[in-house]
C-alpha cells in the first residue's frame, strides 16, 4: 500500500457490498482493524470536535469534561497513529500543542457525519427497540 488516501466517490451510495467470505482472512481484517479505533469511546466525538477546526489540548480538555486528562492524550496519540490527526507543537515557554485533521482524517469524517447523523436521528427508536427486548427478555 502506498499510504495515499482512497477517494469512495465512484462508488454508489447504498449499493450493498460484494464479499466473499471464503477469501476473507478473520485475522486480518481491515475493517475490524480500522472500526476498532473509531468505534471507542471517545476518537468519534474527538474527531467531530477536530473536524470543524484545529484545536489545542486544553480546548479539547474543556470541550470534553467527561474525559479524563490521561485517556484524552491516549486517544489523541491513538488517532495520530492512525494518521486521522496531526499534533504540532509550538516553540512558546511553555510549549503549545495544536491537533488539526489530516487529509485521511477528513475523508474518514465524511462517512463518518454520515453515520453521526443518522445516529441522532434513529436513537430513540433504537432505545425503543431495546426496551421492548428487554421488557419480553424478562
Amino acid at each position: 500500500m502506498s499510504g495515499a488516501v482512497v477517494s469512495l466517490k465512484n462508488r454508489t451510495p447504498g449499493m450493498r457490498r460484494e464479499i466473499d467470505l471464503a477469501d476473507l482472512d478473520f485475522s486480518n481484517c481491515p475493517v475490524r482493524d480500522m472500526m476498532q479505533q473509531i468505534g471507542g469511546k471517545w476518537s468519534t466525538l474527538l474527531l467531530e470536535v477536530l473536524a470543524a477546526e484545529p484545536h489545542r489540548f486544553g480546548e479539547l480538555r474543556r470541550l470534553l469534561p467527561d474525559i479524563s486528562q490521561r485517556m484524552l492524550t491516549q486517544t489523541l496519540r491513538d488517532l495520530q497513529r492512525d494518521g486521522y490527526i496531526a499534533r504540532e507543537v509550538f516553540p512558546t515557554k511553555p510549549p503549545s500543542v495544536e491537533y488539526s485533521m489530516t487529509d485521511l482524517g477528513r475523508s474518514l469524517y465524511q462517512p463518518l457525519s454520515q453515520l453521526l447523523n443518522w445516529a441522532e436521528a434513529n436513537h430513540e427508536a433504537v432505545r425503543a427497540a431495546r426496551s421492548r427486548f428487554d421488557s419480553v427478555d424478562s
